[in-house]
């Protein structure tokens, strides 16, 4: 599975959302998953939106006939886009569906990763991460996606209540990051916390 992470400053909000809409477009399209986002809760007027493919193929091929029709209403609307594509390696917890419907806040985690110590993170994040996240109450799902190149990975997890994730980060975020010698590991980690809008929902 495919997964692209869109970022992005939105100057006008109401035309943001108006555009988002128009994205319900992308049920019809072969090899589509879900797409779902939601705005920063640390950043103000950042969005994030995940999109989720059955392969590659299938996004090119869609990129090439479809998108620019669909995104043309939300031109203008938003400055400094970015995204990237990050390749679905496993899950986090167990049975990963792009579903939205049940989770309130999404939590990303963006690592890039020294080239020497790529095998040790990802074994971290089986051996150490998971399990961690996994026994969270709260934390309904995620998946562990990396990049080409191959030392950038994503980390995206769902959860039911903000109260839920928050409990997780307080308790146990430091004492996992010692255990997973994250500092060895990692070159630069970015992250944000997402309110789910549910109207962006496909």
């Amino acid at each position: 599975m495919l997964v692209k992470w869109m970022r992005c400053t939105v100057v006008d909000r109401r035309g943001f959302e108006r555009g988002q809409r128009k994205w319900a477009g992308l049920l019809g399209e072969p090899g589509f998953r879900g797409q779902g986002g939601g705005w920063s809760r640390a950043r103000s007027g950042v969005a994030h939106l995940f999109g989720f493919w059955e392969s590659r193929a299938f996004y090119d091929s869609f990129m090439a006939r479809s998108h620019d029709r669909l995104h043309a209403s939300q031109i203008g609307t938003y400055k400094d886009m970015r995204v990237r594509l990050f390749e679905y390696r496993f899950d986090v917890k167990t049975g990963f569906s792009p579903v939205f419907t049940d989770a309130d806040l999404l939590r990303v985690a963006h690592c890039r990763v020294r080239d020497d110590r790529v095998e040790h993170f990802t074994l971290m994040q089986e051996k150490v991460w998971n399990p961690a996240m996994a026994g969270s109450p709260g934390m309904l799902r995620g998946l562990f996606g990396q990049a080409d190149p191959q030392n950038e990975f994503l980390v995206l997890s769902m959860w039911d209540t903000a109260a839920e994730h928050g409990k997780y980060r307080t308790e146990r975020v430091e004492r996992l990051a010692l255990r997973a010698q994250i500092g060895a590991d990692v070159t630069a980690i970015a992250g944000d916390v997402i309110d789910l809008e549910p109207s962006w929902t496909v």
